[in-house]
């Protein structure tokens, strides 16, 4: 809920064009924002919780407390539950479905056992140099540390499977930030933590790299000393 209301206030999105998810301890599921809820308005009920391998919707037994806000929330499924079933904590219809891009954060989990969270934003600068076939320039420390590399994709259409399947087969490699022409950007980690920073350095990058165009000195940027280019990404 926290990282919604950042990524909202700094313009990495607005309202509710992106995503969101985070892998639950037991790593065989995962808590996904739903379908058209706004970034900064987040509460545990915006959540649903979903399995990874069939992408099924799950109805815990009894309220759980391992929600990324660690509130109850309220799950979906082919059942709603009333307020009555899961307490005063949830807010909302329970019959909230997931994002229309759920398969695109269940197929980054399957390719990536060590990714517990999942971002998935529009930022305004990076798409602009995607359009422009410029590339995101890693100039500071910063950028090379928690970006490591930025990886692309072609457009498909949002909320189809090809999405999914297309940075599924991007971030396989270890790749945690890619680019989806004209739609957004796919950023993930190990900790929701770190996955909030890559997206908020990502659109750094990129502004600064606007900025170098802007003033026609692209070419001369001096990119970051080969010495630290390779390091791994911040943990």
């Amino acid at each position: 809920m926290e990282v919604g209301r950042s990524v909202v206030a700094t313009g990495l999105v607005v309202g509710s064009g992106g995503n969101m998810s985070a892998r639950t301890p037991e790593g065989d599921e995962c808590w996904v924002t739903g379908s058209g809820v706004w970034l900064d308005r987040l509460d545990p009920a915006a959540f649903a919780r979903m399995r990874i391998l069939d992408g099924a919707a799950t109805l815990p037994a009894a309220p759980s407390r391992d929600s990324p806000a660690g509130l109850v929330p309220t799950s979906l499924g082919p059942r709603s539950l009333g307020p009555s079933s899961l307490g005063p904590s949830s807010l909302g219809p329970s019959s909230l479905g997931p994002s229309s891009e759920l398969g695109l954060h269940l197929a980054v989990y399957r390719a990536r056992p060590d990714v517990t969270a999942v971002i998935h934003l529009h930022p305004q600068t990076v798409l602009l140099l995607d359009a422009l076939d410029q590339a995101v320039r890693l100039v500071t420390t910063d950028h090379v540390y928690y970006l490591r590399r930025v990886g692309r994709i072609p457009f498909a259409p949002p909320g189809s499977a090809a999405v999914g399947e297309l940075t599924a087969a991007a971030v396989r490699d270890g790749t945690d930030v890619v680019v989806l022409a004209n739609h957004g950007c796919a950023v993930v980690a190990d900790s929701v933590e770190l996955a909030h920073k890559r997206a908020l350095y990502l659109e750094e990058a990129a502004r600064l790299t606007y900025a170098a165009l802007a003033l026609g000195r692209a070419d001369a940027l001096r990119l970051c000393p080969a010495e630290w280019v390779g390091r791994p990404g911040a943990v």
